[in-house]
């Protein structure tokens, strides 16, 4: 309420936790920071990211929301990126669907661009590691070139990327998009793989969201 500049960290965000569970999964902290005026939401996706996003975090005026995992994540990024904190990255363009992922969800989205290519289906992926305020221009330029949208993201479908997606294409631009997320239910105990199973967060899940998307356009 006071625009204080402070930021708040908070980490093991939903199957990350793994063996700490459903009470320590933050399966809906997104929606919840994204609902308080005026925050600013982020998250890392390697180590990387991290380390070139804490100075423009530090030197943003305003609370901002940081979100990222405490254990090892696997790169995305070498030293040859360049972040900004405003803006999205386009990490592989395509034309017939775009694919906009966060977090850990990223190394997934661009596996599944991988294996949607080699089936002849181009996606773009996109990291939106800023979640709150959304980089609108990269978002809109990629959906009206591919016509569809696939969110994935470790959090609840409710209030996280799908909704932030879908809340600016329905202003915009209203197409398919279809969600790779937390379907509205608590977390468990597992480590990563089977987690990533019962949560439906796998490359496959992507690549089946991917599919369906297209499908939709038709």
């Amino acid at each position: 309420y006071a625009k204080r500049n402070v930021k708040i960290v908070g980490t093991d965000p939903t199957i990350t936790a793994e063996y700490n569970g459903g009470t320590h999964m933050s399966v809906e902290d997104i929606a919840i920071m994204r609902a308080i005026p005026g925050i600013l939401v982020f998250e890392a996706v390697d180590n990387e990211q991290l380390r070139q996003a804490m100075p423009q975090l530090a030197a943003y005026e305003g609370p901002a929301y940081v979100r990222l995992s405490r254990k090892m994540v696997e790169d995305v990024f070498d030293s040859s990126y360049k972040f900004d904190l405003f803006k999205a990255d386009v990490l592989k363009e395509g034309s017939d669907v775009t694919i906009i992922a966060s977090g850990i969800m990223v190394k997934e989205a661009l596996e599944a661009q991988e294996i949607l290519a080699k089936e002849g289906i181009k996606a773009e992926v996109i990291n939106l590691h800023t979640i709150k305020p959304v980089d609108e221009e990269t978002i809109m330029a990629s959906v009206k070139k591919t016509g569809c949208v696939v969110t994935a993201e470790n959090h609840s479908v409710i209030g996280g990327v799908y909704s932030a997606i879908s809340e600016i294409m329905s202003r915009k631009n209203p197409l398919p998009i279809v969600p790779v997320a937390v379907m509205d239910r608590f977390g468990e105990v597992g480590l990563l793989p089977y987690l990533k199973d019962a949560m439906h967060l796998n490359v496959s899940d992507i690549v089946e969201a991917a599919k369906k998307a297209v499908a939709m356009k038709k």
